[in-house]
């Protein structure tokens, strides 16, 4: 008896300390390397899709490739609409290293975004100063969703579902391909949504 009491408190603590090592952290495990999962992913992008830019003109997204965009559906009326400032800061500090932000005005949401294009535009400018690329108004729910947002939202790359309210925020890299998924709630300075957009530039 003495003896496998004492073999059990020997071999215990050996076995507890080899799996240890079988157990990957949780740190580890739920870190996401976005460079690494955009090399497996390269044949399904948003190149194939054209807008419109917020003046009525044509934008073939391929325009884009060799970009990291920040894709965000936008509204002028919303709680989170102080956004276009960390937006525009955002931009400001990483454009020259290829990050290119495209706001996309939608009214789906409380009716948060009334007002035409020349509206929105003139708004944007002046009370927040932004600068990266604005779109026409789309739709993101329903049957008439705008086919970019239908792709963005029901791919096999990141979360799948509706967009939930104003200034949801999609990660592409330069592949265009769809990386990862930042709720409204995320600010644009959040370390999760840098350290994204940073591992991909």
């Amino acid at each position: 008896m003495h003896t496998t009491k004492i073999l059990l408190a020997v071999i215990s603590p050996a076995i507890i300390l080899s799996l240890a090592f079988f157990i990957p952290s949780k740190i580890n495990n739920t870190k996401i390397n976005y460079a690494d999962k955009a090399q497996m992913i390269q044949s399904d992008n948003i190149y194939s899709f054209t807008v419109k830019d917020i003046k009525g003109n044509e934008v073939n997204l391929k325009d884009f490739e060799g970009k990291t965009l920040l894709i965000i559906n936008v509204a002028s009326k919303c709680g989170y609409t102080k956004q276009y400032s960390g937006l525009e800061e955002l931009y400001q500090n990483y454009k020259d290293r290829g990050l290119v932000i495209l706001g996309f005005p939608c009214n789906d949401f409380g009716g948060q975004e009334p007002g035409t294009n020349e509206e929105i535009a003139e708004f944007c400018s002046t009370t927040y100063g932004v600068t990266f690329p604005m779109f026409d108004k789309v739709t993101v729910l329903g049957d008439n969703k705008t086919e970019l947002f239908d792709f963005l939202t029901a791919n096999k790359f990141i979360e799948n579902g509706d967009i939930k309210w104003n200034f949801e925020k999609f990660l592409v890299d330069k592949n265009g391909v769809p990386i990862a998924r930042f709720k409204s709630s995320v600010k644009p300075d959040d370390k999760e949504l840098i350290d994204a957009i940073e591992q991909i530039l």
